[in-house]
């Protein structure tokens, strides 16, 4: 009896993952149009809403390095009709921004979807061309050397804590009001280095209007063969940006499981694929488990370092 009664319960649910999605999904992106995370949602868009059979709709929702966004999305029903996809700040939000909503208990991990490496890059007004003469000139003039961040506590800003890090260095730190004008400061040769995610700044590089100095994965790059890792100068040396896709908590399992599911088959898609991998992401498709565990490594690394440097948010 108990069993049936159990097996009574649980017909709605299953009746309504069976039905899900009956209605437009919307896909909050919590950064400006242009951003990667932008990016990527636009070049899974298409195929993501043939797999699920409804529209998806996406909605950026910028501010606060992600959490904004985050924020609407955790507050939104959990019924599978908000999404979100979010960058590696997602990590580490809760330590900077008391508004943040708490991504452990307010959000569901359903899948990393994609990483890609890093990559640093100086302008070309800049003399030093190697990681090495970076190093040799930021310890010859202490403080000078300036570097480009959307803000305090950025994944850029965190990357350039820890090149300080490993070279011994200390360089100065100008944070513009997102990632666009950042850029902007960069490409008028307004600072000499920064991190940036490689497919974003990957145009730039090839145009020859900065210098790609060094990439952040384990392997260099194909689409930039002669830009060494940041490891084969400093052993052990990875930037990783990563993304991936949630819901607010709550969310039936079988709900979870189905948008996990269009997620994964969206990643393998040729289509999607190719045009992933052509501008420099590597496909992860994690399951839901294994994303939860990368962001409490990240959020448990990075916290300590956020800690350790007092950064604040401005």
């Amino acid at each position: 009896m108990k069993r049936l009664f159990y097996a009574l319960l649980l017909l709605p649910l299953l009746s309504f993952a069976q039905s899900y999605p009956v209605k437009p999904v919307r896909l909050i992106v919590p950064f400006p149009p242009g951003g990667t995370t932008d990016l990527i949602a636009r070049v899974i868009q298409a195929k993501f809403q043939e797999h699920l059979g409804q529209s998806v709709l996406i909605e950026n929702r910028s501010g606060a390095g992600g959490a904004i966004g985050a924020t609407e999305a955790a507050r939104a029903a959990p019924d599978g009709y908000t999404l979100l996809m979010v960058f590696d700040t997602h990590a580490i939000n809760h330590h900077l921004y008391k508004s943040a909503p708490d991504p452990f208990k307010t959000l569901e991990h359903i899948s990393l979807m994609v990483t890609s490496p890093s990559a640093l890059v100086a302008v070309t007004s800049y003399a030093p061309n190697t990681l090495l003469e970076i190093v040799a000139h930021a310890k010859a003039n202490p403080e000078r050397v300036t570097y480009s961040t959307p803000g305090s506590g950025s994944s850029n800003h965190l990357a350039a804590l820890i090149l300080e890090r490993y070279a011994g260095i200390k360089t100065t730190h100008i944070a513009y009001k997102g990632g666009g004008p950042m850029i902007q400061a960069l490409l008028g040769q307004q600072v000499n280095i920064t991190f940036m995610s490689a497919p974003l700044i990957l145009p730039h590089i090839k145009s020859g209007k900065v210098k790609g100095i060094a990439v952040g994965g384990k392997q260099r790059m194909a689409q930039l063969p002669e830009v060494p890792t940041l490891g084969e100068t400093y052993p052990g040396f990875e930037q990783i940006s990563w993304f991936g896709i949630l819901g607010p908590v709550g969310m039936p399992r079988e709900v979870v499981a189905r948008v996990h599911h269009e997620t994964v088959r969206t990643l393998q898609a040729p289509e999607v694929r190719g045009k992933l991998v052509e501008q420099g992401f590597e496909i992860v498709a994690s399951t839901p488990e294994e994303f939860l565990r990368h962001v409490q490594n990240e959020s448990d690394k990075l916290g300590k370092l956020i800690r350790d440097n007092s950064i604040k948010v401005e």
